[in-house]
């Protein structure tokens, strides 16, 4: 039984380094399409599956051990929340297409199984041995993704999208002047997204270790990472990067870095002329609409002008219309679409795959499909979390090297990630969920075990 147990952990390690790779590096091309849907079952979906079994043969013999964990219970109460709201949406407010909703709900549970999967290995003592080796495995992928950004810029690289029905189908695109960069993820706000919960790790690690030859290789992903984050024209992903990385080097205590790193990265943002331009769009946008705002005044109508019967009155030419696209979407369209969605239920929501589209603010998708209930439970998960975390601090008297770069990093871009969320829906996106958990269950696991070594 030992024997089997031991090679469950190997196949596990193994099969988490190829979803490192995979998820963000193969593009969504479908496999399986399911009928009267765009959603496809692709080829991360089945490596995912593969994970999950050897996931739950590995617990299997300690079962009820593991089910008692307060982190595993809050998932089964997020998602015990998630299949009565479903149900909610399916037979009484009849917003949701049963196969469809269903699907959503899998989808959710899936990109949780790497936090399941390095959970079912915390008292393993290698376990902390292996992050210099996903490490490594990050820092490659980070810099074949910048690779292949660079060739769909330059050398007319394939893109591949999910971001309507049409693309969704493996349609490739070609990248045209002024657009986004997606490189290998499915959309430009996904890869930005990614970025804002690596590259803070990258940095913290390369002034936390002494190998020239690691050093050098973190340097060219993360400036190849900086080089996407920048071109991917996310403006909120800018912002999140750079809170995340000044949290983590304030985790460290390397403020000239800090002040380095910033002047670095700030530079790049400015030297780009479309993000530039859009951020100077954004402020010009918000300026004139409080400049625009009305005041009631009182007249006396008898004083107002009067039309003389065949006179003429020519018709102004009206203003141009000077908006944001972005936050027009967002504020018109997408966040009141959600609203609707939530007040048909406020307790439970409206169900999953009720809002079809976009909400670029994942936490009134939370309230629109899944209710008070479903929002509350989804942070419940992050309760017994932040608590482990808080026992830790300050991180680098438990930690030191590529251990606390990578701690250190890792909170500071999951602060980030929660900052991009307010515009973005990123808890639905694979390529960022999955590394997200993957990133958050390491966290766990070295806590714990520093907790653990404290007490002994």
């Amino acid at each position: 039984m030992q024997k089997l147990s031991h090679l469950f952990k190997g196949l596990i390690k193994y099969l988490i380094a190829g979803v490192l790779v995979i998820v963000p590096l193969y593009p969504k091309f479908p496999l399986i399409t399911i009928p009267g849907t765009y959603v496809a079952i692709r080829f991360e979906d089945l490596l995912m599956m593969m994970l999950a079994i050897l996931t739950f043969l590995n617990v299997a013999p300690r079962l009820k051990t593991f089910l008692n964990d307060k982190i595993i219970r809050a998932f089964l109460i997020f998602f015990g929340v998630g299949a009565v709201s479903l149900i909610g949406g399916i037979f009484i407010t009849q917003t949701v297409n049963p196969a469809l909703g269903i699907l959503h709900w899998l989808r959710r549970v899936e990109y949780i199984i790497p936090f399941l999967a390095l959970l079912s290995l915390t008292k393993d003592a290698g376990i902390s041995k292996n992050l210099n080796y996903y490490l490594k495995i990050l820092i490659i992928v980070v810099f074949v993704a910048f690779i292949y950004g660079l060739g769909q810029r330059y050398l007319g690289f394939p893109i591949i999208i999910t971001q309507n029905e049409e693309y969704s189908k493996g349609i490739a695109l070609r990248w045209t002047p002024g657009s986004h960069i997606n490189s290998t993820f499915a959309g430009h706000y996904d890869l930005a997204a990614y970025l804002v919960i690596i590259l803070p790790i990258f940095l913290a690690t390369l002034f936390l270790i002494k190998d020239k030859l690691s050093r050098f290789f973190i340097i060219l992903s993360a400036g190849g990472g900086l080089w996407l984050l920048v071109n991917s024209l996310s403006r909120i992903a800018q912002i999140s990067y750079l809170l995340a990385v000044g949290l983590t080097f304030l985790f460290i205590k390397k403020f000239w870095q800090l002040a380095v790193v910033l002047a670095i990265s700030l530079a790049i943002i400015v030297m780009s002329g479309s993000l530039g331009a859009r951020f100077q769009r954004f402020f010009e946008v918000f300026s004139r609409k409080i400049g625009q705002i009305n005041y009631y005044v009182l007249a006396d109508e008898s004083v107002l002008p009067v039309r003389k019967p065949g006179s003429s009155i020519t018709t102004p030419t009206p203003a141009p219309v000077f908006e944001d696209r972005s936050v027009s979407i967002r504020l018109n369209v997408e966040w009141p679409r959600s609203i609707r969605a939530f007040l048909k239920n406020p307790l439970l929501g409206s169900g999953y795959s009720s809002i079809n589209l976009a909400t670029d603010n994942d936490y009134l998708r939370l309230l629109g499909e899944t209710g008070i209930l479903g929002f509350l439970s989804f942070f419940l998960i992050f309760v017994p979390i932040g608590q482990l975390i808080l026992k830790i601090f300050p991180l680098y008297k438990y930690f030191s090297g590529a251990d606390l770069g990578f701690m250190a990093g890792a909170i500071g871009g999951i602060a980030g990630t929660f900052i991009s969320a307010f515009f973005i829906d990123l808890f639905e996106a694979s390529k960022l969920a999955i590394t997200f958990w993957f990133i958050l269950g390491y966290i766990v696991i070295m806590a714990r075990n520093a907790v653990y070594d404290k007490k002994h």
